[in-house]
């Protein structure tokens, strides 16, 4: 739960509004500094892991070939795929973090504009984003020309993405184990997909349980006026 603002010491005056104005903008960019370098840094990790993912697939199928798809080359492939997977699980565990991340910046500063706003309460027409730090107000601050649906949403995100890149990497694992121990061609594709449809469905529901889990723990200090409850 964020803390509440410590009151000035006693005797120390408080500060004017230009001063606080200024330690206002302060922040802000401090926040808009580190969200873009969360930003960047979350978008090389992905392009790294869909390079050697790209890479690594390509390489199968010339030692594939190469190989005649002997005993050998299943278990390059198992390897090959293993290592893929775990690669990609923490890709994956990496891109939700920033989701959250990137949540929390937009929160601290649709709280740091309530504070403008209550330095100059005319320049409230001139935001497009939120000045609510709650649920609906990084909603808005999201996407400012109205209402876009969840759905819409979800799918789009980095995180789904990642999410189904891992999923279709983990039942070609599994297949490839299969393949690797002998085992029937009605078994590896019933282990390939169920488990990509596994872990997929997985990565959703924890990503949905954790952003849900956040806003029955924040405590929100400029909440929007519509909000329910």
């Amino acid at each position: 739960m964020p803390e509440r603002a410590a009151l000035p010491p006693e005797g120390l005056p408080a500060a004017s509004a230009p001063v606080r104005a200024q330690l206002l903008a302060t922040e802000h960019w401090s926040l808009l500094a580190s969200r873009s370098t969360t930003q960047s840094e979350v978008l090389t990790r992905i392009s790294i892991f869909l390079t050697l993912t790209s890479a690594s697939l390509l390489s199968i199928a010339l030692v594939g070939q190469a190989s005649s798809f002997n005993a050998d080359f299943r278990l390059f492939a198992v390897v090959i795929l293993g290592v893929l997977c775990v690669i990609g699980t923490l890709t994956n565990v990496r891109v939700s973090n920033v989701g959250h991340e990137d949540l929390m910046y937009v929160l601290a500063m649709n709280r740091l504009r309530a504070a403008y706003l209550a330095l100059d309460p005319g320049i409230a027409p001139y935001l497009m984003a939120s000045s609510h730090d709650d649920q609906l107000g990084s909603q808005r601050t999201y996407y400012w020309l109205g209402h876009r649906g969840d759905f819409s949403q979800v799918v789009g995100s980095s995180m789904i993405f990642i999410s189904a890149v891992c999923a279709a990497l983990t039942g070609l694992f599994a297949a490839a184990l299969g393949g690797l121990l002998g085992a029937p061609a009605w078994a590896l594709y019933t282990l390939g997909f169920g488990l990509g449809l596994g872990y997929l469905t997985a990565a959703v529901w924890l990503a949905g349980h954790r952003y849900f889990s956040i806003w029955r723990e924040f405590d929100s200090v400029s909440p929007s006026p519509d909000a329910a409850g």
